[in-house]
């Protein structure tokens, strides 16, 4: 039966309120008005520029709000903020048209919903951002989904030697099946790990990514890159309301800091070729799922991320 321009009625998990854990309520979804879509990028002066991915209008958007500024979400009276500009913890949802992006309708959407966000980020970091170098050498600091990532991106891209850097020693193993020759844990160290770094290669490390988000990590694997011609990657989210503070010593060299967004993707643009390569078995995502649970259990999953105890969960509506 069509739905077309009704209100449907559905579960979601719901944040009532910052710390609290999630609710799983029945919501009412409204339908689309102009230019959203229920499930124009290319304009702007990043989306027209070929080393551009941050569009401008997604950037200059409310990402809790639609274009009007207001919610397509009601739960008990009240209306509920959207989430990121996608808010796909709920049955159905109305995005800006912006968002969507088609790929191959056959595509398992339980796996390659990791292209949506986590494996583009770290694996693009490596490609499009850092442009890693064949017999490169690479250190990867956080090991976590998108850190095991970046892994991928390295050594997709030739890198020769690819050390991890985490102080959750389970997520070693994974990191070497994936592709990092060697793995470290500062906690083990008896010196500062990037100290350690330039001990083992020499001369420092070619790349380096911070994929945690922390802003005393960012600075070590700063100082771990090659004084001439060290390329440091921010893959993670640092803090917003925290100024960085790195000794500009470290910038009377060669080095280079870098951010990094999407993994310098074009979202409807590349992600449908990126779902075509998991489709032609170029890209392995599955070793990056390690659990999968009902929408229900949601904030056992978040425990999960928590803990450190899984590298991506699935949710299944």
């Amino acid at each position: 039966m069509s739905t077309t321009g009704q209100v449907i009625r559905c579960k979601a998990a719901i944040l009532w309120k910052p710390g609290a854990p999630f609710s799983i309520e029945e919501v009412e979804v409204a339908p689309p008005k102009a230019k959203e879509v229920r499930i124009k990028c290319g304009e702007c002066t990043s989306c027209l520029n070929s080393e551009g991915n941050f569009c401008i209008q997604f950037k200059q958007s409310k990402t809790q709000l639609m274009s009007d500024g207001t919610s397509r979400f009601t739960c008990k009276g009240k209306s509920i903020y959207h989430f990121g500009n996608t808010s796909t913890f709920c049955e159905y949802t109305v995005i800006k048209e912006i968002s969507v992006a088609k790929i191959d309708a056959v595509a398992p959407l339980e796996k390659v919903c990791l292209i949506s966000c986590g494996f583009s980020t770290g694996f693009g970091a490596a490609i499009n951002t850092a442009k890693v170098t064949p017999g490169s050498t690479c250190a990867v600091f956080g090991l976590g989904g998108v850190g095991l990532s970046v892994v991928m991106g390295c050594k997709a891209a030739g890198a020769a030697r690819i050390i991890g850097v985490d102080v959750n020693k389970e997520k070693f193993k994974k990191a070497q099946e994936l592709g990092a020759t060697e793995c470290l844990n500062p906690q083990d160290l008896k010196k500062p790990i990037q100290e350690v770094l330039f001990d083992m290669t020499d001369a420092g490390i070619d790349f380096c990514f911070e994929a945690i988000g922390n802003l005393d990590v960012l600075a070590a694997a700063l100082a771990s890159c090659n004084e001439s011609y060290g390329v440091c990657v921010v893959v993670g989210v640092l803090p917003a309301s925290v100024q960085l503070k790195i000794s500009g010593q470290l910038f009377f060299s060669g080095r280079s800091l870098k951010g990094s967004v999407f993994g310098g993707w074009k979202s409807r643009q590349h992600i449908p070729k990126l779902v075509a390569d998991y489709m032609a078995e170029k890209l392995n995502l599955d070793p990056l799922i390690t659990h999968t649970l009902n929408l229900d259990k949601i904030n056992e999953a978040v425990e999960l991320m928590k803990t450190g105890k899984c590298i991506r969960c699935i949710l299944l509506l």
